[in-house]
């Protein structure tokens, strides 16, 4: 994963872009907003971490301008603590917003989660209408039948039965699932999982005792049986 770093802090940019290559992240550095821009227009990132305190630009004016042309990630890493520039943040375009000092830990954490939505909103099938097994899923209206009965779902339950049914025999595990569907906020909170996994099954389970469809395998995770 490649990861653009704009900051112009010499020592923050220095640790964090060093603990990051521990995790085998490639990390690129830049100082100046219009560096970021010139880059951003030459070389891919999967995600963008970015200062709003900068020599030349404003952050959130850099971040605005990424997002008119580029659907990149950003985290915005800044000394700025008040609450407008959270909102303005994110309302310019930004994923995530975290303030200094942070703990590298949940900065990792925040990455990794935005990153793995990021691939499974990527990787959503095009199709409004996808047959899976017993099952038709209309992903625009998020609507889902079994035959001619409508089974209503929450957002979270749409979104695992969507993940599950289309990536058959694939095992994901309750961690997995968390940082893809939930995202970091409900990072470690694995209990969620299985919560929302019991109720959808409740909903789309014929015998209670005997699953056909959303199956556990034991100490790795859960996984949907295609039985066609």
């Amino acid at each position: 994963m490649k990861v653009l770093l704009v900051d112009n802090e010499l020592i923050s940019v220095k640790n964090l872009k060093y603990s990051l290559e521990q995790d085998e992240y490639e990390v690129v550095s830049v100082f100046e907003g219009k560096e970021a821009l010139n880059i951003i227009a030459t070389e891919e990132f999967d995600i963008i971490i970015l200062e709003l305190i900068l020599p030349d630009f404003d952050g959130l004016e850099v971040c605005q301008k990424i997002r008119e042309k580029y659907n990149i990630p950003i985290i915005i890493l800044s000394s700025k603590n008040e609450d407008m520039n959270k909102i303005l943040g994110l309302e310019y375009g930004a994923d995530d917003y975290l303030t200094k000092p942070y703990n590298i830990l949940e900065l990792k954490a925040r990455i990794k989660a935005i990153l793995r939505r990021t691939k499974f909103n990527n990787q959503k099938p095009n199709e409004q209408t996808i047959l899976a097994d017993d099952f038709v899923i209309n992903t625009l209206g998020r609507k889902v039948s079994i035959g001619s009965k409508n089974i209503n779902l929450t957002a979270k339950e749409f979104d695992l039965l969507l993940l599950l049914a289309t990536n058959p025999g694939k095992i994901y595990s309750r961690e997995e699932l968390l940082e893809i569907i939930w995202g970091y906020e409900y990072f470690g909170d694995l209990r969620t999982v299985d919560v929302h996994i019991r109720r959808l099954r409740e909903k789309i389970e014929k015998d209670s005792h005997n699953y056909e469809y959303i199956l556990t395998k034991w100490g790795s995770g859960y996984y949907f049986r295609n039985k066609k």
